[in-house]
């Protein structure tokens, strides 16, 4: 019997609603049990239209693969309470099922211990993209986390694009947003690629059905401006494609600043208004002179002027950043520099306009006019490394590594990674493996083994998201339109005889019951019992207790939303025009102004005029030694580490090649199809080459996040390559988010022999 069920996909942030096919008479996982036989987009959707990508339709394969973990398990070669043996390979051994009451038993026994010995902030937290997707998985970790007094959590926001965060406290910002992508005249992409990675920053074009979007928001009368190295999907679409060297965008946007300002082409009225050192601004970047940043950029001086011309002619629109200038030199300048084209520009909200999207899982349905005023941009708790500090409820993931090897107070002993693989994640990969090597516990929460798993004293098996409760909290910042969403579970995993899993909250929710701490949640403190800790085992998303469930968590971490979830969860797929955010008028005794240039900016800024170019930002940097640039990409059929093992998926690609220029394989004598060594001051790996005629010369590309802990040349075809082994997190650092260079690393390409 086939049944059709409706949810939203979470493969990736983008949401995008599907119908899925069930078969309750086939077998699945070694027994009788429900099986998912097809996933596509659901076309009655008002806002996604029934998009789906390439990934999303391989949801079956991710439920079903054999590869997928479906009992706990528990490394049988270490004792994770006395810390780990010294010379135990971490990689070899066994491991061994074991329950989860049991697993979660051990797993607080060992905390508690490890809190008694090296007090809470040894005990850290990484949330990975997977997790990320799951609505419940950070609010209840963050507050286990304030329960057991711990402030050492860390998030996959901190790998690719803090600047994010840490850029807008230090300027300050706008309450009603920038421009909506909906109604805007004009909109600057910068290093980011919203038709594969389906997320783009705020007011810039969104994952949900990104390439209809785009082709009637040109039709409309919308000029695109895409700033990329590389002619992405999107720089395909643009009016004008700017493909600058890599590393050079705050070059580029302060030159593009000064033609602004010098022409008088800003809002000198909202300037005045809201904007404060736009004098400093003004002498700052007068040292870039057209012909400076057309030299640097590699960028011919018409097309920089058009670009300044044409954004600033707007009358509606922003600019906005992607993980490539986060991830490279100066990424916080380079945000920093991004938001102030937005301000210096005017390109808010006022007052009557609407919020393109409908903010229903977040408190309050007031916008007002005004400037939240700036503030500290690394307002966390303070690292023990590099005078660094975290941003708001979380630390840095680029020092998690050095957190967890420095001994001293306030080392990191034990680690939960919930949904992520710092292993080929996070940067300089052997320094990551020497520290997961070092803890006393490792506990991995992943459906597959991961290279981070391969060194877990305990890998738990987790419900994936068709089996489970959800809503869509971060596109709901992000949709086009005041839509909401809601799934329950379509599938019972425990049908499936031998299947013993557990829900990320129930991990953490477990955990607190066994050691009497407490998960305090916007909706109220969450129950925690005896019974309220085992995995699910009745109806899909249900607990084996009376008081604990999907749904009563979801109504704990959104008990403060401006819709209640009663509501959202009937109006699953609708469109409210009704209930959109109106701005209103800002408190006419607000004295905030947005920072454009304060003191650390003009500072940088002076760094970046006295380097040759960015890459110069690394100290080892030898340019005659690594003349070409790596920049990362994404693909649009894996998600960073994730997918590839599937079938539908590993047809499209199982490695992460090495893209370059024609001419430029042609001059270090290769072809395509060669394997190539990439080398940087601190690492090589060997990638695949493939001829890239759309890419910029003297640039290559390979995504992030592929290959595993012990890859061999030899493997690099199936399992591709960890470009993070070219990376490290101690030279050229952001000094506030502490991220290290990841892009426009400084190469030598030639071929493997």
């Amino acid at each position: 019997m086939i049944e059709t069920k409706t949810s939203f996909c979470r493969l990736c942030h983008a949401a995008c609603p599907i119908e899925v096919d069930i078969d309750h008479d086939k077998v699945t996982g070694g027994g009788t049990g429900p099986r998912i036989v097809a996933v596509r987009g659901d076309r009655s959707d008002p806002l996604f239209e029934g998009y789906t990508c390439i990934k999303g339709r391989q949801l079956g394969d991710h439920h079903q693969h054999e590869s997928r973990l479906r009992r706990h398990l528990r490394r049988t070669n270490s004792t994770p309470s006395a810390g780990r043996p010294t010379n135990v390979d971490m990689t070899s051994g066994g491991f061994e099922p074991i329950a989860a009451a049991t697993a979660l038993d051990e797993i607080a026994a060992s905390i508690r211990g490890i809190i008694d010995r090296h007090g809470p902030r040894s005990v850290a937290t990484y949330i990975g993209t997977g997790s990320y997707q799951n609505s419940t998985t950070l609010p209840v970790a963050t507050a286990w986390h304030a329960g057991i007094g711990s402030p050492s959590l860390y998030t996959s926001l901190t790998i690719d694009q803090p600047a994010h965060r840490s850029a807008a406290l230090r300027m300050g910002g706008w309450e009603a947003g920038w421009h909506n992508f909906s109604d805007a005249d004009v909109v600057m992409a910068i290093g980011y690629n919203a038709p594969v990675s389906s997320y783009g920053p705020a007011g810039g074009l969104q994952g949900t059905n990104p390439i209809v979007r785009l082709r009637r928001a040109k039709e409309n009368g919308l000029r695109l401006i895409v700033v990329d190295p590389r002619q992405t999907e999107l720089a395909a679409a643009a009016d004008l494609w700017l493909q600058v060297q890599p590393g050079e965008d705050p070059t580029l946007l302060a030159g593009i600043i000064r033609i602004i300002l010098d022409r008088g082409l800003h809002d000198e009225a909202f300037c005045a208004d809201y904007v404060q050192q736009l004098e400093d601004l003004q002498r700052s970047v007068d040292r870039f002179s057209l012909s400076y940043v057309s030299e640097r950029t590699k960028l011919p001086a018409d097309d920089i002027v058009r670009a300044a011309e044409m954004f600033a002619e707007g009358p509606r629109g922003s600019a906005g950043t992607g993980t490539g200038p986060n991830m490279a030199p100066h990424g916080t300048l380079s945000e920093h520099l991004t938001l102030t084209l937005n301000a210096i520009c005017g390109r808010v909200n006022r007052v009557g306009d609407q919020l393109e999207s409908g903010y229903f899982l977040f408190p309050g349905d007031t916008r007002r006019a005004q400037v939240t005023p700036p503030t500290n941009p690394a307002p966390g708790t303070p690292h023990r490394v590099r005078g660094l500090a975290g941003l708001p409820a979380e630390m840095l993931s680029n020092a998690l590594a050095d957190e967890i090897l420095l001994p001293g107070d306030g080392q990191v002993r034990a680690l939960i990674v919930s949904g992520g693989n710092p292993v080929v994640a996070f940067p300089d990969q052997a320094k990551t493996i020497r520290a997961m090597q070092d803890l006393e516990l490792l506990v991995v929460i992943d459906h597959r083994m991961t290279a981070t798993a391969e060194f877990a004293d305990y890998v738990i098996a987790p419900r994936l998201q068709l089996e489970r409760a959800d809503v869509p909290h971060i596109m709901d910042r992000r949709f086009a339109m005041p839509y909401t969403n809601y799934t329950p579970a379509v599938i019972d995993p425990h049908q499936v005889p031998g299947t013993d899993l557990l829900a990320d909250w129930e991990v953490f929710a477990g955990l607190a019951a066994r050691n009497n701490s407490s998960i305090d949640l916007p909706g109220g403190r969450l129950p925690a019992g005896p019974d309220s800790i085992s995995p699910s085992g009745q109806d899909p998303g249900a607990s084996t207790s009376s008081s604990l469930n999907d749904d009563v968590v979801l109504d704990h971490v959104f008990g403060t939303a401006r819709m209640p979830m009663a509501e959202i969860r009937a109006n699953r797929g609708t469109v409210h025009p009704e209930r959109a955010i109106t701005v209103v008028a800002g408190n006419p005794d607000a004295e905030g102004r947005l920072a454009v240039a304060p003191p650390d900016v003009v500072a940088e800024l002076d760094d970046v005029l006295a380097e040759q170019t960015g890459a110069d930002h690394l100290p080892t940097f030898d340019d005659d030694q690594f003349p070409f640039r790596l920049v990362g990409r994404r693909l649009k059929h894996v998600l960073n580490s994730m997918g590839r093992e599937l079938p539908g998926l590993a047809a499209v690609g199982t490695t992460n090649h090495v893209a370059i220029h024609p001419d430029d394989l042609v001059a270090i004598g290769g072809t395509s199809g060669d394997h190539l060594t990439i080398a940087s001051p601190h690492g090589q790996v060997v990638g695949i080459a493939e001829s890239t005629p759309t890419l910029k010369r003297g640039v290559v590309a390979m995504p992030h996040s592929w290959g595993g802990s012990q890859l061999t040349d030899e493997a690099v075809a199936t399992e591709g390559s960890p470009t993070n082994r070219l990376v490290s997190n101690e030279h050229g650092f952001d000094p506030i988010t502490g991220m290290a260079v990841q892009s426009a690393i400084p190469v030598s390409i030639a071929v493997s022999r």
